[in-house]
């Protein structure tokens, strides 16, 4: 063998081992991301499962939702009926989207029995119709009884691609309870019921806000995306062994 294909064999080598080595680091990634998205299968199916038997479950008094939060810290989707009377110059306005249309979903302090509140979404109004003074009939009051769904306070905004809260202008693009809480003009010292309330479907006078709002065909498309990593973690593995196969180049 001639010293220049000795030399031409000597530069294949490592640029095959390079190669190869730079393939099975992604084969691993690939790996690793449809591992987790199986994971998040796993998980979701869960979840899933767990909303629909507290959402079909029957509605469960105010003082018993509580004492399982506090046992447990969650009690998400669990059906639950309060009475109190709505106090509506403290609304807070969470920026949300109804069948297309964008506007806010409506959160009211709900005064309780005990002296304590909590928060009732009662639901979505246009954009245009911030405004409580331009939906009056809505403005219901005196006692009023509400059956919906218990959801746990988020512990920290959840994404730091969503906007700030503009508390000036009363518009919330994250649920942070204790910010609602403290700009909506509750009597000093007032306490504050720990979790929300979604409202259910049931009409408000006028037809405003919409009741019943509360998201619960969550999406799961963790299987879809397991199947797209391992295909692709497939192929690349079948390139690697093809590679494998050829002979080094000799020059």
């Amino acid at each position: 063998m001639s010293e220049a294909s000795v030399r031409g064999g000597g530069r294949s080598r490592p640029r095959t081992a390079l190669l190869l080595g730079l393939g099975l680091v992604l084969l691993v990634i690939l790996l690793a991301l449809g591992t987790w998205q199986v994971q998040r299968l796993h998980w979701k199916e869960s979840l899933l499962q767990t909303i629909d038997e507290r959402t079909h479950s029957a509605p469960r008094p105010l003082a018993e939702v509580e004492k399982e939060f506090a046992s447990t810290g969650d009690v998400d989707y669990t059906p639950v009926t309060v009475t109190g009377t709505f106090l509506h110059s403290g609304e807070r306005h969470f920026y949300a989207t109804w069948e297309g249309e964008a506007g806010f979903n409506v959160y009211t302090p709900l005064a309780l029995g005990d002296g304590r509140f909590v928060l009732i979404n009662r639901g979505f109004v246009p954009y245009d119709l911030k405004d409580a003074a331009k939906r009056s009939q809505g403005q219901v009051a005196g006692k009023v009884t509400i059956t919906g769904l218990a959801r746990n306070p988020l512990p920290a905004k959840p994404s730091m691609m969503l906007p700030d809260n503009d508390v000036a202008k009363n518009i919330f693009y994250w649920k942070d309870r204790d910010a609602m809480a403290a700009s909506a003009g509750l009597p000093a010292g007032a306490t504050l019921v720990p979790i929300f309330i979604d409202a259910g479907k049931a009409p408000n006078p006028g037809g405003l806000p919409v009741g019943g709002v509360t998201i619960i065909d969550l999406p799961n498309s963790h299987l879809q995306y397991a199947v797209t990593w391992y295909g692709l973690a497939a192929a690349l593995a079948a390139v690697l062994i093809l590679r494998l196969r050829r002979p080094v180049k000799e020059e």
